[in-house]
């Protein structure tokens, strides 16, 4: 019998026979108390038996506190195993586009990449950047890709700026003249024309231009997956 903390508190009738009038032990099981029970009936005063309901009332107390342990252990289980599971189905989202509902600035959805997911208290998150726009790839006469910043001012090969700028409707969003070429436009703002140096075209595809902020969103609060 467990009694590692067992605190037993005890009277005298007017016989001088010691009886229990209290037990306090977390650690006391269903069998302990039995045990207990059957010592005590052993020790009562045969003229004053122990009431027999209130031994059965006891006892059914003892057999509940146990349900109710054994009850709040299986559901313990329950919620990490569902939270594990959550885990699992979240884990296929990685890698994929997703949007929570939020607004641009533009007034488009939000759309976020997912680069990861993480179980936080038994709560799903999902940890994703911000896609922020598609950019129009070009490259010049020699297939060669042109590097530009948001602002369109070309690049060099170290990052830095040229001087001269590329005409962007929008950010990645390149503006093509009325023969459908790039308008390049040198250090004076005036667009250059007829010059080999600058025969730039669009490659057709668009490199996907993310926050540099990673946004963790609950999984509960994904409203699209794509």
């Amino acid at each position: 019998m467990t009694t590692d903390t067992l605190k037993v508190q005890t009277k005298d009738d007017a016989y001088g026979n010691s009886y229990t009038t209290n037990i306090s032990n977390d650690k006391l099981t269903n069998q302990d108390f039995l045990k207990l029970l059957l010592e005590e009936m052993k020790m009562q005063d045969p003229t004053k038996p122990m009431d027999s309901n209130k031994m059965l009332d006891s006892q059914m107390q003892m057999s509940s506190i146990d349900t109710n342990m054994e009850l709040a252990k299986s559901m313990e289980a329950l919620k990490i195993s569902y939270a594990q599971s959550s885990l699992s189905t979240a884990a296929n989202v990685i890698g994929k586009n997703i949007e929570d509902g939020n607004m641009s600035d533009q007034g488009y959805n939000k759309t976020y990449t997912v680069m990861s997911v993480e179980n936080k208290e038994g709560e799903i998150f999902v940890r994703a950047q911000e896609l922020l726009f598609l950019e129009d790839n070009v490259k010049d006469k020699d297939g060669n890709k042109i590097n530009y910043d948001l602002s369109g001012y070309i690049l060099d090969s170290n990052g830095k700026k040229t001087g001269n700028m590329i005409a962007l409707t929008n950010p990645g969003q390149i503006a093509l003249d009325s023969n459908n070429k790039v308008i390049v436009i040198d250090r004076d703002g005036k667009i250059i024309e007829d010059d080999d140096k600058f025969v730039f075209e669009l490659t057709g595809d668009r490199t996907k231009v993310y926050s540099d902020e990673i946004t963790t969103i609950p999984f509960n609060a994904v409203t699209k997956i794509f």
